[in-house]
């Protein structure tokens, strides 16, 4: 049969687990925190988990991850009836796992809402009166969280998601390799698209087109998402539902690739294309000022820079230029996470540090008339601004 990890892809170094969690374990002792308690379904925005264990939930299958101050993790899986061995993860790819358990239970069936929480809290029973603290407790369901208070007698509960943001988000140098893959990979899918995109395909086409390459390239999950329409008309991206156009002679398409690379961690590419033609003037102008407002809050993205302020630096600039305000996040940063703190918006509290990676994606748009953004990533830690970590040439591409 030889070696099991010959089937393995790109995984965290033992050494870099181990980093994660020292930090974690000293952060718990300073704060007297005995568990964390963390679970998700899905990897896009779910990649705690993955940084902590180096497996993932996906395709909404629940997963448990309980970390205890003192020894190595539980982790809980849709799998197999207890007391059987679990299937996921191997115990040859368990690493800092101490039980690995499951149960068989679904989201979608009911009467097993619990099963998982009663192995959680099976597996914090070892302490007196402990302090249990969540993480990410949006992902958390709330049948999961009231069995843990109503079946955990004396424990305290608190929310950590703050301190571990703290630790996790900026970059250790392993993690900054792999950032720097996924980048390179996105760059050359568009050299792939270049090629790819004709008049006669549907937009869902091009983003198969631009999903199988990643995936031919590493990439186990994101997001694609393009949009098509004739030059002079609005064609910002857009989701799977709304990708059933077929591309014309003439036509924007505009892409967005969201998928991470060999080792999970995300970087984000977009770039527009313009099918058989010529971009129009308002389209040039329009990129031309993304451009530019990216370059300009990029140099402005050093270690202590305040995220609200990059934030109105973007909005004062991009207004002063005739076009509409932004009305949701234009950057923010990515990890195993497709989108993880910081937020460059006004009510993000926190300012950039060094080794944070971050999606810069700011547009230009004018309502009903032209659409058009510029998205790479940077690398936080130069003091005369961040680094683009895409290679990709900032153009209009025409096919």
């Amino acid at each position: 049969m030889g070696d099991p990890k010959e089937r393995l892809v790109k995984t965290a170094s033992d050494t870099e687990l181990q980093r994660r969690w020292d930090l974690v374990r000293a952060m718990m002792r300073e704060r007297k925190l005995d568990y964390l308690v963390m679970q998700t379904s899905e990897e896009f925005l779910g990649g705690t988990i993955r940084w902590f264990s180096d497996w993932t939930a996906r395709h909404q299958f629940p997963m448990t991850v309980i970390f205890p101050v003192d020894e190595d993790m539980t982790v809980i899986n849709c799998g197999v009836e207890p007391p059987n061995n679990q299937v996921f993860p191997p115990p040859w790819f368990a690493r800092g796992i101490k039980n690995n358990w499951g149960d068989v239970y679904f989201p979608t069936m009911s009467y097993t809402s619990t099963y998982d929480a009663k192995l959680a809290a099976k597996a914090m029973k070892g302490r007196k009166n402990p302090t249990v603290a969540w993480v990410e407790p949006t992902f958390i369901p709330m049948t999961f969280a009231d069995y843990l208070r109503a079946n955990m007698p004396g424990a305290g509960f608190v929310d950590a998601t703050e301190w571990v943001d703290e630790i996790r988000v900026p970059k250790s140098a392993e993690e900054i390799e792999l950032i720097r893959g996924t980048a390179a990979i996105q760059d050359a899918c568009v050299e792939h698209l270049k090629k790819a995109i004709k008049p006669g395909m549907h937009d869902y086409e091009v983003y198969a087109e631009a999903h199988c390459f990643m995936s031919k390239h590493g990439s186990s999950r994101g997001l694609v998402l393009i949009n098509s329409g004739p030059l002079g008309t609005f064609v910002p991206f857009d989701a799977y539902h709304m990708q059933g156009r077929v591309i014309q002679e003439g036509d924007q398409v505009s892409l967005l690739n969201e998928t991470n690379g060999p080792g999970g961690l995300y970087t984000e590419l977009l770039r527009i294309f313009v099918v058989h033609a010529e971009p129009t003037q308002a389209l040039k102008d329009a990129f031309a000022a993304a451009v530019e407002a990216q370059e300009l809050v990029a140099k402005a993205m050093i270690p202590g820079a305040a995220c609200k302020d990059l934030f109105q630096l973007f909005k004062d600039f991009i207004v002063s230029r005739g076009y509409a305000p932004p009305l949701r996040s234009f950057a923010h940063g990515q990890g195993y996470p497709l989108v993880e703190r910081p937020n460059l918006r006004p009510d993000e509290t926190w300012s950039l540090k060094a080794n944070m990676n971050i999606a810069v994606h700011p547009y230009a748009a004018k309502p009903g008339d032209v659409w058009s953004m510029c998205c790479d990533n940077f690398l936080v830690g130069d003091p005369n601004g961040a680094e683009r970590l895409h290679k990709c040439p900032k153009q209009i591409f025409v096919v």
